[in-house]
Formats: C-alpha cells, structure tokens, sequence
C-alpha cells in the first residue's frame, strides 16, 4: 500500500465506536490510550534526570552517614547502613514531594505511608545487599565497605523508582493527555 493510498485510508475510516451513555445521561469520560510521543518520552527523561538529582543526593547523605557511624564512632557495619539509609529515606521524601514528583497528588495519608512503606522494603533490600558483600564478599575495609554500600544503595534503587513513580507519586493520566494533545498541536 503506498503511502497516499495509506493516508486516503485512515482519512475514510470510520469513527471509533461510542461509549455507552452512563445512568446520569453523560457519556463517561475516557483517557485515550497512551501512545509513545516526543513529549511522553521527555517528560520520563525528565523525571528520570529530577529522580537522578533526589536520589544522588540521598546517595551522598547516605554514604556521609554511612561513613561517620562506621569509621567515626565505631557502629556496626549493619547498624551504620540501616541508620544511614534511614536518614537518607527522610531527606529523599522531602526532594521527591517537593521538587522531582511536586506536579504528582498532593500530600496525604496513605501517600506518606506508602513512601515509608516501599522505602523500608528498600532499606531491607539494601541492607541486605550490603550484608552480602560486605561479610560475604569480604568487602570490610574502608574502601570496600564503601563500595558494598554504593553497590546494594544502586541496587536497591532500581526498585525505589519503580515503586514511587507507580504508587506512591501517581500522575494524572488525563493531565498527561491533555498536555500531549495541547504539545502536538503546538508541533503542527
């Protein structure tokens, strides 16, 4: 099929079917479904760069306080990484709510309690990790102890971003379709 004849095609093709009408008498009001546009794709390359500057922060906090339990005041290795990762979940929630996902649903209850949720999964996770290549692998010393930490902290937040951009900081799929529609014609 060549590309006019193609074009011709989609111009005559029918209209979608209706929805039916709802018991109020109002069609109800549907999303259209999500297609892959140049602006989904910079928004995602957005949120991944904002997540990036939250979560290397959390990283530095982290491995500050990782570092001072550890190697200043003598805590356990394990104590020093669940304290650590614990006062980085304080200041990630802060940096997330308030500058990576501030566009997402406002604060509430069940918000809070999910980001502390997936994060102490997260912190688990990490510990975990952690515990692994540190009496594990043998990574005990101050270099090692710190590339344990930076490793299982990568790890584990491959699952913190799944987890906040899916459940903790929802977006609104109908504003994402009408900023798409108001982009593409913008575009055109």
């Amino acid at each position: 099929m060549s590309p006019s004849t193609l074009h011709k095609a989609t111009q005559a093709a029918p209209p979608a079917p209706r929805s039916p009408v709802s018991a109020s008498g109002a069609a109800p009001v549907t999303a259209p479904a999500p297609r892959l546009t140049v602006a989904r794709l910079r928004r995602l390359f957005l949120e991944l760069v904002k997540f990036g500057v939250v979560g290397g922060s959390g990283v530095a906090v982290n491995l500050v306080v990782f570092n001072l339990l550890l190697h200043g005041v003598s805590s356990g290795p394990m104590t020093a990484t669940v304290l650590a990762s614990c006062v980085a979940m304080g200041t990630n929630y802060l940096g997330f709510r308030f500058f990576a996902y501030r566009d997402r649903a406002s604060r509430t209850k069940r918000q809070i309690a999910l980001f502390f949720a997936f994060s102490g999964i997260g912190v688990a996770m990490e510990s975990l990790l952690f515990y692994a290549a540190y009496h594990g692998a043998d990574m005990s010393g101050p270099l090692g102890s710190n590339v344990a930490k930076a490793l299982s902290i990568v790890l584990a937040s491959a699952f913190r971003f799944l987890v906040y951009r899916t459940w903790v900081f929802q977006h609104d799929a109908r504003h994402d379709a009408r900023h798409d529609v108001r982009h593409d014609a913008r575009r055109h």
